[in-house]
């Protein structure tokens, strides 16, 4: 019996075995395509009902294996995960092509769009229709038949490439080791961090202290480490991942990436790959993205500039640096940030114990949307670390099962992410509640201290749950509309406005106590985060509009002509460049976010979406920040609503007009740069 295709509510981790896997994709595979074969060749006269909601309940099977084995992928992996991981995923690729440029199928999808005016469909039903059609159109149905060969060449290409891109970017971060045998080395490095890496070595039979490229050994290190040679070390050997021209070079992979994304563009009638993604996106188009980012440059570079000279100055007076490289900056903004608000996290993570954050952002949605959390312990999951919560509504209702995974490990890709193991959907009257997921890269617990977490980590919690609420509270009909399936620039805004609540007293007051004494964080630690809150924001501004630039570049216009992927970085970052240029590294080698992930031609959205934010957030403030008026219509008409219309029109009626850039310049300090 192959446990992942016995009918199964919540994923039956411990009774899946490798060798399920891929017997279970071609099962599944076969059974989604029968249910595709019935929907076009019916010979009913097509209709909304029999095609278009039919096509977005078929393969709800397929779905479910998918779910399970790519997120274990990511969160819990090995060689023979990855192994499958490649020779399935060609298959999938395939399988979509097979709906994607089924003529049949698209003839019934066409028949029911041209009559669109004529029935009586409710918003959610027509955006649903426009999908589907321009998930054909789109994706090659209206191609002719040479062109639809090469279409499918490319995908399976594509697919592949993007998962060696993946593995050689994990395969880099496993293999490297800063293994310290003399204590001075660690010199600066917080009592719990010096630990950590301790209980790292220990934990592979080593003396000393490992320092890994894993965020919760990485960051400490860079941030406090007073050996300028071993940071210089560990920064080259983190922003060099996959530019080793070895075998786990990304460097062709990139190259390939990005033509073959190109040419698909151009097979589908588009100009650039920007041109195709951005087409369904709030942007629109990639003027309109240079336009954004351009903006935000010219408001947050003299900010930078000003920033840069200072940290520089101060790193001169400090220890006589001749010149400030990347790996002095995290250094030396964390003393400055010290010198001048006298905070650093070493003060602040004794109030940030991981449990008490994970109770605090379950206390903040349930004063915001009237929550209730139960940590169970009947849910099957993947890795004794996962934490797993029924979540219900004021009236004991159902709302949504929780998957919470918050350490590194070998088999788990760094960053952090929310993901789904069942979507919400309506059926036979049955409103289906979803199944969510929030995995993250946070510092464990050691042998003396409890896992305490640094203020980043704790916005990155309050960010990941913000996504995880966008799932949570899904309320539409059809699967393909539910929580996240959102415009890529939209779907930022539940993430980034949850991380508000960190920075207020009255969110604070909820969690933030002293993991010994259970004092509440003293009120001026609490104003100093605030005040801290745009320390060197003009910078932070910069590095991000950085990243959107270089995914442009990549995307916005033809790749052809680019041999070398060093100096294709080069030329998109000069407008943003404070740092001295460091030959060894290369940012787009272990860039997964758009060679690997769905951010290609969408990194600016992270910017988008804190404009929207930012607005968002005014209006909480204005009201007060657990207003339930604002709360239940940002549930209503944000968090609940999924892709069921565009998002300027979910926005608008949740605000009452559109979003003003001057909320996010006035949050970011930045304001003043626009009067002078």
């Amino acid at each position: 019996m192959n446990p992942l295709l016995t009918p199964f509510d919540t994923a039956p981790f411990s009774k899946i075995k490798n060798e399920h896997f891929k017997p279970a994709f071609l099962q599944a595979i076969e059974d989604a395509r029968l249910e595709i074969d019935a929907i076009a060749n019916s010979k009913k006269a097509p209709t909304f009902e029999n095609t278009v909601a039919a096509l977005d309940f078929a393969g709800q099977q397929l779905d479910r294996v998918s779910s399970v084995f790519f997120n274990l992928n990511s969160a819990e992996t090995n060689p023979e995960i990855q192994k499958i991981a490649q020779e399935v995923s060609p298959l999938l690729s395939e399988f979509s092509n097979d709906i994607t440029l089924n003529e049949e199928l698209f003839k019934r999808v066409k028949t029911v769009y041209d009559q669109r005016n004529d029935l009586e469909l409710t918003t959610e039903e027509q955006t649903l229709l426009d999908k589907k059609y321009k998930s054909f159109s789109r994706n090659g149905a209206n191609l002719p038949l040479d062109k639809k060969k090469r279409l499918r060449e490319i995908d399976a290409e594509l697919s592949k490439l993007k998962l060696q891109f993946g593995e050689n970017v994990l395969a880099e971060t496993n293999k490297y080791e800063m293994h310290l045998t003399n204590e001075e080395d660690l010199d600066g490095l917080p009592e719990g961090e010096k630990e950590a890496a301790a209980q790292l070595a220990k934990s592979k039979d080593k003396d000393g202290w490992l320092i890994t490229l894993d965020y919760p050994s990485y960051i400490p290190f860079m941030k406090y480490a007073s050996n300028r040679k071993l940071r210089k070390e560990l920064s080259i050997a983190f922003g060099s991942k996959g530019f080793h021209n070895d075998e786990l070079d990304n460097q062709k992979n990139i190259i390939n990436i990005a033509n073959l994304r190109h040419e698909r563009a151009n097979l589908l009638g588009y100009k650039t790959h920007a041109h195709y993604v951005l087409e369904e996106r709030m942007a629109e188009t990639p003027e309109k993205v240079h336009q954004f980012l351009q903006e935000l440059l010219e408001k947050a570079k003299p900010a930078a500039e000003r920033e840069f000279a200072e940290l520089e100055n101060f790193a001169k007076q400090l220890d006589k640096i001749d010149r400030l490289e990347k790996w002095d900056g995290a250094y030396y903004s964390e003393k400055l940030k010290q010198k001048l608000f006298d905070l650093d996290d070493e003060k602040l993570k004794p109030y940030f114990k991981l449990e008490n954050v994970i109770a605090g952002v379950f206390k903040v949605a349930a004063k915001l949307f009237g929550l209730q959390f139960e940590e169970v312990f009947d849910i099957d999951k993947y890795h004794p670390d996962v934490k797993t919560y029924r979540i219900y509504d004021k009236n004991k209702n159902l709302v949504s099962l929780f998957y919470a995974d918050f350490h590194p490990r070998p088999g788990k890709r760094g960053g952090a992410w929310m993901t789904s193991y069942k979507a919400q959907y309506v059926q036979n009257g049955i409103n289906v509640r979803p199944h969510i997921s929030n995995v993250c890269n946070f510092t464990k617990p050691t042998a003396s201290k409890p896992s305490l977490l640094t203020f980043n980590e704790v916005t990155t919690l309050f960010h990941e749950f913000g996504h995880g609420l966008h799932g949570m509270l899904a309320n539409t009909v059809y699967p393909g509309l539910s929580g996240t399936s959102v415009y890529w620039d939209f779907v930022e805004l539940p993430s980034q406005i949850m991380e508000n609540w960190c920075y207020e007293k009255e969110a604070l007051e909820l969690f933030a106590t002293h993991y010994q004494t259970g004092e509440v964080i003293p009120m001026e630690l609490v104003q100093k985060i605030k005040d801290s809150a745009t320390f060197q924001e003009g910078m932070a501004t910069l590095r991000q509009i950085s990243f959107g630039l270089l995914d442009m570049s990549w995307h916005g216009a033809d790749p052809s002509g680019i041999s070398n992927v060093k100096e294709q970085e080069v030329k998109a970052f000069e407008p943003t460049d404070l740092y001295p240029e460091c030959p060894e590294t290369c940012m787009s080698t272990s860039f997964s976010h758009i060679f690997q992930g769905g951010y290609s031609s969408g990194y600016y959205s992270y910017k988008w979406a804190e404009v929207l934010d930012a607005d968002a957030f005014a209006y909480f403030k204005e009201k007060g920040i657990f207003n339930q008026e604002v709360a239940t219509k940002f549930k209503d008409n944000v968090l609940s609503k999924g892709g069921t219309e565009k998002p300027m029109e979910l926005y608008k009626r949740f605000r009452g007009s559109e979003p003003k850039i001057e909320a996010l310049l006035k949050r970011a300090g930045l304001l003043a740069e626009t009067t002078n």
